[in-house]
């Protein structure tokens, strides 16, 4: 599966978001080692603090399958330019690949492929 195949993928699962404060909608698509492709939206919620990203959808649906090694995440938004991942979700998506490629795009699907690490340089995990 290529990286256009997967920009689709989650570009259908933002059509899916529940965004009703923001109406800033995203989407995710997750492709862990087996080659399994896991997609997420935002879920809004009127309590803004229990809102959850598309990234991290796409994660816990891989995890709860049992699936717990990342290889590429595509992000897509309804905004205009690169849709970046917050920080939050880049922190959970370390936890589970320290070589994570990040595929940002824009509105009109172009895309850029970042490091995890570039994005977050200093994870934190225990023990370090």
């Amino acid at each position: 599966m290529n990286i256009r195949e997967l920009v689709a993928m989650a570009r259908k699962a933002q059509e899916s978001s529940y965004s009703p404060y923001s109406n800033f909608k995203v989407g995710a698509a997750l492709k862990v080692s087996n080659g399994k492709v896991y997609t997420g939206t935002n879920i809004e919620n009127s309590s803004y603090g229990l809102t959850i990203c598309a990234e991290r959808v796409a994660a816990f649906k891989a995890i709860s399958d049992g699936e717990t090694k990342f290889k590429y995440i595509v992000i897509t938004g309804n905004g205009k330019g690169y849709i970046y991942p917050c920080g939050a979700c880049l922190q959970v998506l370390a936890e589970f690949s320290d070589d994570l490629q990040v595929i940002i795009t824009d509105e009109n699907n172009n895309y850029k492929a970042l490091g995890l690490h570039d994005l977050l340089p200093r994870a934190f995990k225990t023990g370090q």
